[in-house]
């Protein structure tokens, strides 16, 4: 499914609220805060000219989140800072002076820090930026997960100290739970989703993200002219379109948002012109974009800065997988996990249908999000036919004799 954005709010102005959060003072804050964490690194991004001109297009840029902080996904932006913010806003207001990240090692704010207990849903990365984050601080994690969350995924967590709690049902079925259950615990929800009264925490998770967009615009040779991300409830779609929209304005790319058909939330949203909840059916293989209903503060930045939506199909994610496993013509290899390439999925699928829509051509130069690496190793075999330490060290092994 193909739909090109007719919203009327299209390439207007963000609300002011989502231009601060997601612009350049937001933006800077995120930077100071992970320059503080020990194991930041900026993730790579790889040239694919071999697929940019098998498909005639001028150039594929793919940033590669599978490194991101340790935690294998780009989720590890977003959790884990807007915990440190709760920590701090909260440190401050009951010692009673400005704090800055520089201060979470103090003692005083550790204290602070132990009474306090973050609560979220997860589908698996989200929860686990959650866990390390209150770790990190010295606070409690209690993670809702539910059915469809794999044993690896949920164990990968567990590592961090975190509660456990598992929820019957789907991904909102867990959102609920954790917020109902919060409330009478006197947690505090760390959600990537929005709801009515709840916009701020996960505006603070989708800022976090705007890194990927300011290491992106630093290291492409030139701006791009076309953006491709995948999205579950919108968070990382609406926090990148937002950005750019924020600093180059009408000179911004082509932005289009890519779901699985089997979870097409933000492509309903989008048909109807507000969030609504589609009908849960077989489980997609996607599954940190398995959700059924769109963060409202996520679709409020995209109806402005999404160009088009569209959907692909459980068969063109896998084969996605395993081309970046096994590229052709010198291009790196690139380990995906099943919602990492979704992005690029989407834009081999625009290139064969869609093409003239996009004004996709030769002069075209496209950037994509790895989203993820193999967070379910175990998975990631079932799906590629080998083992991602074993395409690792192929890449390894061909860059040593090269």
């Amino acid at each position: 499914m193909f739909l090109l954005n007719r919203n009327a709010s299209h390439r207007r102005p963000l609300d002011p609220i989502d231009a601060e959060t997601l612009g350049v003072a937001g933006a800077d804050t995120v930077e100071r805060f992970l320059s503080h964490r020990d194991n930041h690194r900026m993730t790579p991004l790889h040239a694919l000219p071999a697929l940019a001109s098998e498909f005639g297009l001028g150039a594929i840029h793919i940033k590669d989140e599978g490194f991101r902080l340790g935690l294998g996904s780009f989720k590890a932006l977003g959790g884990a800072y807007a915990v440190f913010r709760l920590v701090l806003e909260e440190a401050g207001s009951r010692l009673g002076r400005l704090l800055d990240v520089a201060d979470l090692d103090r003692p005083d704010v550790r204290a602070v820090a132990a009474a306090m207990t973050f609560a979220c849903a997860t589908d698996g990365n989200h929860g686990r930026s959650v866990a390390q984050g209150a770790q990190l601080v010295g606070a409690r994690a209690a993670i809702f997960v539910h059915a469809g969350v794999s044993e690896e995924r949920i164990a990968a967590i567990a590592r961090y100290g975190a509660e456990m709690i598992r929820v019957h049902g789907n991904y909102d079925d867990s959102v609920r739970q954790a917020a109902q259950v919060s409330a009478d615990k006197d947690w505090t929800v760390v959600s990537d989703t929005s709801w009515p009264g709840y916009e701020r925490i996960p505006g603070l998770v989708m800022q976090g993200y705007t890194a990927i967009v300011r290491e992106a615009l630093r290291q492409l040779p030139r701006t791009p002219t076309h953006v491709f991300v995948q999205a579950g409830v919108g968070g990382i779609a609406a926090a990148l379109a937002g950005h750019l929209a924020t600093v180059l304005g009408d000179a911004r790319p082509t932005f289009i948002v890519v779901e699985p058909a089997r979870a097409a939330c933000v492509f309903a949203a989008a048909q109807v012109g507000r969030p609504v909840k589609v009908a849960h059916g077989q489980p997609t293989v996607m599954a940190m974009l398995e959700c059924y209903e769109a963060s409202p503060v996520a679709w409020r930045v995209l109806a402005r800065a999404a160009d088009a939506f569209m959907t692909v199909d459980e068969d063109e994610a896998i084969a996605v997988m395993r081309r970046l496993a096994w590229p052709a013509g010198g291009d790196p290899v690139i380990v995906a996990g099943e919602s990492g390439g979704v992005g690029l999925a989407g834009l081999i699928r625009a290139v064969a249908d869609n093409r003239a829509d996009l004004e996709l051509d030769g002069k075209s130069r496209v950037l994509v999000i790895n989203t993820e690496g193999a967070t379910d190793p175990h998975r990631y075999a079932e799906l590629v036919g080998m083992n991602p330490a074993d395409v690792l060290e192929g890449k390894m092994t061909a860059e040593a004799t090269a």
